[in-house]
């Protein structure tokens, strides 16, 4: 459906509305569901900046070390992937292929659907398959736990420190950086794309 470019259409309801002027902070909702229509904020230039950034520390959070631990002499230490690898030896496998899919497969797929979106949009176009993948990025949103997995990183390096000598690992470090570029991109609204790129061709 095409919408004339003064317009926007609710993904939710499909209501149609004028389009706001929005000053940066603001976000404008639907009259008549609520959800959020327009929200105010970086340019497609900036995010995709962001979001290569994001792709980066992604590459080395899952390519290095997150932790080392030593031990009468012994040094191990363990990817990301090494983790929930582990997970699976010790636990039920449903359990490590739903932490796999929050920390790893989900983040991965989020991050290189919003980079294809950017690259387009940062253009003035619209991606091909743009509805859909739109729709499957936002259906992503909840999955995708990079920062939980951070969090219980950080738990594990508290408790082994008193039993054994623990070193935080380069993986550690890209993905405390990655957990901010996640909430700062990959977190933050972007239908305002959908409404930028209304006019514009598939």
């Amino acid at each position: 459906m095409q919408i004339h470019p003064a317009l926007i259409a609710c993904i939710n309801c499909d209501t149609i509305s004028e389009r706001p002027a929005l000053v940066r902070g603001e976000q404008a909702s639907c009259a008549t569901c609520g959800s959020v229509l327009l929200r105010s904020g970086l340019s497609a230039q900036q995010l995709l900046a962001l979001a290569l950034a994001a792709a980066l520390l992604f590459f080395i959070t899952n390519l290095y070390p997150v932790i080392g631990i030593s031990l009468n002499g012994e040094h191990h230490a363990t990817t990301l992937l090494g983790s929930v690898l582990s997970l699976a030896d010790s636990s039920p496998a449903p359990i490590a292929i739903v932490v796999a899919l929050a920390i790893i497969v989900l983040p991965a797929l989020q991050i290189a659907l919003l980079c294809w979106l950017l690259l387009f949009a940062q253009a003035g176009r619209r991606a091909p398959l743009f509805n859909p993948l739109m729709r499957a990025w936002e259906s992503m949103h909840p999955w995708s736990m990079v920062e939980v997995g951070f969090l219980a990183a950080l738990v594990s390096v508290v408790k082994l420190k008193g039993f054994l000598h623990v070193e935080i690992g380069i993986g550690m470090w890209a993905m405390a950086a990655l957990t901010v570029l996640l909430m700062a991109v990959v977190h933050r609204d972007i239908r305002s794309l959908w409404c930028e790129l209304e006019g514009t061709g598939s």
